[in-house]
């Protein structure tokens, strides 16, 4: 597809051209697929802000020409807390409130898994998922790859006996367009974690519009509990639109149908008109389920719900199996 081709390799410049080439980055790639990743960087990463996970933040993955991420948002600001790219995850405990913080007052500091220590500002009242909480410890990252892999560990001490190391390693499966992402979260503290973590697979196929060319399938019988306003619609075991979306709207709803078994952590995400989708599996039951959709991109946003005592490990596993349609 040479026209695809194209595509990617304009969409390649235009992202350089706009985010900058100063970001720490590393490349991975296993002849069939080739990942670009931003690495985390307290002082100098491309994403900055204290609601994602800094590790994984993937700039681009191409295959067959085609371009799967990219920038989404309008403005690039490492501290605003969706500039980011790729299959992004976030932790969240106590409903949607982060480790620790219903334990602290003004001034206190809590946990965000993937980040660091934050703190509380005085007279907030509850935790603010939006918002860029100063990072009081960053905790200690490292990082290591090789040719088809990179794996980021992220240890923390953080306050009143929350600790952990945290490993994510995106891997691409040798001669495969699959990428899998591992994960393991180690409590190396006194207290126990009990957290959800979700992935808001923000896919920019080609910088599609989102609309009747794209859809959204699900492993189950999905129902959607709010109203999409006649702009996208549940048909069968797929999420359809009606219309392209327009600058400003908002296709979104929480999601129910899924059972208590790991196999219905299945989604499917394609352009028709790029030809080209995308398959994710998890290992683990669904927890909840958020759908969200702007002109951009569509987002299924599955959550899992992990528990570790002191001393125990939690694993869990993420694929994308990346496909074409026009052969």
């Amino acid at each position: 597809m040479v026209t695809a081709m194209r595509v990617a390799i304009l969409l390649a410049t235009l992202w350089t051209a706009v985010m900058g080439a100063d970001f720490p980055e590393a490349e991975i790639s296993n002849g069939t697929l080739r990942v670009r990743l931003h690495l985390p960087d307290a002082a100098n990463g491309s994403y900055q802000g204290t609601r994602f996970d800094w590790s994984g933040d993937i700039a681009s993955l191409q295959y067959k020409g085609h371009e799967y991420f990219g920038k989404w948002y309008e403005k690039h600001d490492p501290k605003i807390h969706d500039a980011i790219t790729g299959p992004v995850e976030e932790f969240r405990s106590g409903g949607d409130s982060s480790l620790g913080y219903s334990e602290v007052g003004d001034g206190g500091t809590f946990v965000r898994i993937g980040v660091g220590t934050v703190r509380k500002p005085a007279g907030e009242t509850a935790y603010q998922m939006f918002k860029t909480y100063e990072i009081v410890d960053p905790g200690k990252w490292t990082v290591t790859h090789g040719k088809d892999w990179i794996t980021f560990v992220h240890r923390l001490t953080g306050p009143r006996g929350y600790a952990y190391e945290y490993v994510k390693t995106v891997r691409l499966k040798k001669g495969k367009p699959e990428m899998v992402l591992e994960h393991a979260l180690r409590n190396t503290g006194d207290k126990a974690i009990e957290t959800s973590t979700y992935n808001h697979n923000f896919f920019v196929i080609d910088n599609q519009v989102v609309g009747p060319d794209v859809t959204v399938g699900f492993g189950f019988d999905p129902k959607a509990t709010r109203d999409l306003k006649g702009m996208a619609a549940l048909k069968g075991r797929k999420l359809e639109y009606s219309r392209d979306l327009e600058k400003g709207e908002t296709v979104m709803s929480e999601i129910e149908g899924f059972g208590d078994s790991a196999k219905d952590y299945s989604f499917q995400i394609e352009s028709k008109k790029a030809g080209a989708g995308v398959r994710i599996h998890g290992d683990h039951p669904i927890q909840r389920i958020l759908f969200w959709s702007i002109r951009s991109v569509a987002c299924p946003e599955p959550y899992i719900h992990l528990e570790a005592e002191p001393g125990k490990t939690v694993k869990w596993t993420v694929s994308y199996e990346f496909y074409t349609t026009g052969g």
